[in-house]
């Protein structure tokens, strides 16, 4: 039942709110049918960016253009987006079927009921058509949301934080239930939020914000293992800072080589941004490391170990921690994947 998205584009987008800038030359085009994740730390604009997008912000300068239309004045209403919000706005004393069922009939579309049906069916809720809110869990509740703004069949779908109310569980399942429902309907979606592994499990390509502009945009492979930027480098998943020094177009970690993301002007002495999975630790009675602390997290296990003065965290498989007590003597080595370098900035 895929329903063909359509192309967006924010261009050079302004918003201010008293002295701060939070929109300051956005730029972004989500290409038809695409899920794109807008991340970044609280006040970095995102939020503000999808809000402008549906209207409920006015930018200061720029244009938002759909399907290659400018629609930047048009109010919310007209604009033809369906929105998930971070709280359920749900309607209390409506059905689940007559919730989704309410835009249809605002627009006075044609067969409501039956498109309310089919949508309740398409997020996993047929039986519980005839349910009050109070009557569902929370994630049945967002169930029902996500059925409501697609079943007047926006061209755009915008998702404000919608699994941030959820536990941890419940929004590890709906956030692929998202992206299944997604791909299959083919609506253009813009997803914000702050939670790092729901963007780069759900997003076709992630946009890393700080201070009102886009810093990378790239799929959720190279947002990680590429980082343009040493912001995004330290911004998305977890990175040991050691000292390291430029050798041409490479740098040296504890005795490793480890290649650039990106060229580097600056040294010989630098900082380097390794990624704990990237950090090997082996027992060894002669070696330089001593375990300082381990925890246990299910599938993996994180080893902070004590190198000279430097302190290093390493991720290695659960089933390592017998083997690396803490106060145990190790050897740490880096394997040699791309690094990127804290300039600062």
């Amino acid at each position: 039942m895929n329903e063909s998205g359509v192309a967006v584009r924010l261009k050079d987008l302004h918003k201010t709110f008293g002295s701060t800038h939070a929109l300051d030359g956005l730029d972004l085009t989500l290409e038809p049918g695409e899920l794109i994740a807008l991340l970044g730390p609280s006040g970095c604009g995102k939020t503000t960016a999808l809000r402008v997008l549906a209207g409920l912000e006015d930018a200061d300068a720029g244009q938002v253009l759909v399907d290659g239309k400018d629609v930047t004045a048009l109010p919310a209403n007209r604009r033809d987006m369906g929105m998930v919000f971070q709280a359920y706005s749900l309607f209390p004393h409506l059905t689940a079927l007559a919730n989704v069922e309410f835009g249809l009939r605002l627009r006075g579309r044609p067969r409501p009921v039956g498109r309310a049906a089919e949508m309740l069916e398409l997020v996993g809720l047929a039986e519980f058509a005839g349910r009050y809110p109070h009557q569902l869990s929370g994630g049945q509740q967002q169930r029902v949301a996500l059925a409501r703004a697609l079943a007047i069949r926006p061209q755009v779908l915008l998702l404000d934080e919608p699994l941030s109310a959820l536990d941890a569980k419940v929004r590890v399942q709906l956030r692929d239930e998202i992206k299944r429902i997604q791909t299959e309907v083919g609506t253009t979606t813009l997803f914000v939020t702050h939670d790092q592994e729901e963007a780069l499990a759900m997003a076709d390509r992630v946009g890393v914000m700080r201070a009102g502009r886009i810093e990378q945009l790239a799929s959720p492979a190279d947002v990680y293992q590429k980082p343009a930027t040493a912001f995004v480098a330290d911004f998305v998943g977890l990175s040991n800072r050691l000292p390291g020094r430029l050798e041409g177009d490479g740098v040296t970690v504890l005795g490793t080589r480890l290649p650039l993301v990106s060229p580097a002007g600056a040294g010989p002495d630098v900082t380097a941004l390794v990624r704990p999975e990237s950090v090997d630790v082996r027992p060894d009675s002669d070696g330089p490391g001593r375990v300082l602390a381990a925890s246990f997290l299910g599938p993996t296990s994180r080893v902070t170990v004590e190198v000279g003065d430097q302190l290093v965290v390493a991720q290695v498989t659960g089933g390592r921690l017998a083997e690396l007590p803490v106060g145990a003597p190790v050897r740490v080595e880096i394997r040699p994947v791309p690094v990127a370098l804290d300039t600062g900035a």
